[in-house]
């Protein structure tokens, strides 16, 4: 049998605990489908689980990291239809999961294994297709980053043309949720540490641009530069430690999409901050990423992939999400 390049992680054992490993190229069976894995992209989950930050929510003893890749479909199983081999596509972030609530908890790179491998077997009904306005690369952050900044945006209260939302920082959720809603008409405010990183922002459209390291009060910075408009949609990837300051711009009606912990806890648990709805956002299912994929293919949507590694390089890839040095998304190549 052909061997492949994977790697493998132990939740908690932090990036040291990663390791390449050679393995047999898997078989399709009925309703699968064999996909050769180009590039891939990490998230801050990946970090996360790696350190233990987020414990019990990756397989034991190991798993095969990350969410988000993009190939070409190599072989079919019986009974397949959705796909054939030559499509260009992207696995789901929760296997099974199509439309409607979650029903599938096996997200990839957690409690399924994930695409950090060139070659990997995936219900053929869990794929999705790639449109040809996006590199591998590009669409390798779309499953989880681009689709949470999609529902962000979309799905608690569906911005509209004219609105404001505020991104904090520069990561992979906040630039694809600056370029989708500039794609929609709206306006965008974005913080971040790094002047550098501001005016990278502004060359994607961003109108308002607050360093919150030189601007002590970022969010009366925001305010004054919003000269009376208000936010409607917070992409809160911060969590608790800033949420308070980031509500009180919104605008009656304004919502907290809430996503992340990057600065101490999720704001997931709480109801409503200063009268405004808390809505927790967990990635999205099929339907959502096709529907996020055609809006990008009529708007010429070209996510942003700041630094790629080859997949021998995997840990370095890791420190420098860890470093918080890169702009929109850190890539493995995997071919």
């Amino acid at each position: 049998m052909t061997k492949m390049l994977g790697a493998t992680a132990v939740g908690g054992a932090g990036i040291e605990g990663l390791r390449l490993v050679e393995g047999e190229m898997p078989t399709p069976g009925a309703g699968e489908a064999l996909v050769r894995l180009n590039a891939a992209t990490l998230n801050y989950r990946d970090l996360l689980f790696a350190t233990g930050r987020l414990p019990g929510m990756t397989k034991t003893p190991d798993y095969v990291p990350l969410s988000c890749a993009a190939g070409v479909v190599a072989a079919v199983g019986g009974g397949v239809e959705r796909v054939a081999p030559g499509d260009r596509v992207s696995p789901i972030f929760a296997l099974g999961w199509i439309e409607g609530q979650q029903t599938s908890l096996a997200m990839l790179g957690g409690q399924a294994d994930g695409v950090a491998r060139q070659y990997a077997v995936f219900p053929a009904e869990s794929l999705v297709h790639n449109p040809a306005t996006m590199s591998d690369l590009e669409a390798a952050t779309m499953t989880c980053a681009g689709l949470t900044a999609w529902n962000a945006l979309f799905a608690p209260r569906p911005l509209r043309a004219g609105e404001w939302v505020l991104c904090q920082g520069t990561g992979g959720v906040s630039i694809a949720a600056l370029q989708f809603a500039k794609a929609a008409g709206a306006h965008v405010a974005i913080t971040s540490s790094s002047d550098d990183k501001l005016a990278r922002a502004r060359a994607l459209g961003a109108d308002i641009t607050v360093n919150y390291r030189r601007e002590t009060d970022w969010a009366a910075a925001v305010r004054r530069e919003l000269g009376g408009a208000r936010i409607d949609i917070l992409v809160d990837v911060v969590g608790s430690s800033e949420v308070e300051a980031a509500a009180g711009l919104l605008a009656p009606g304004g919502v907290i999409s809430a996503i992340g912990m990057l600065g101490d806890d999720f704001s997931w648990e709480r109801q409503e901050i200063g009268g405004h709805p808390v809505a927790p956002i967990t990635v999205g299912h099929r339907t959502d990423h096709e529907t996020m994929l055609a809006f990008c293919a009529r708007h010429a949507v070209r996510p942003v992939v700041d630094v790629v590694y080859d997949l021998s390089r995997i840990d370095d890839a890791y420190r420098h999400l860890e470093s918080g040095r890169f702009f929109g998304k850190v890539g493995i190549t995997l071919l």
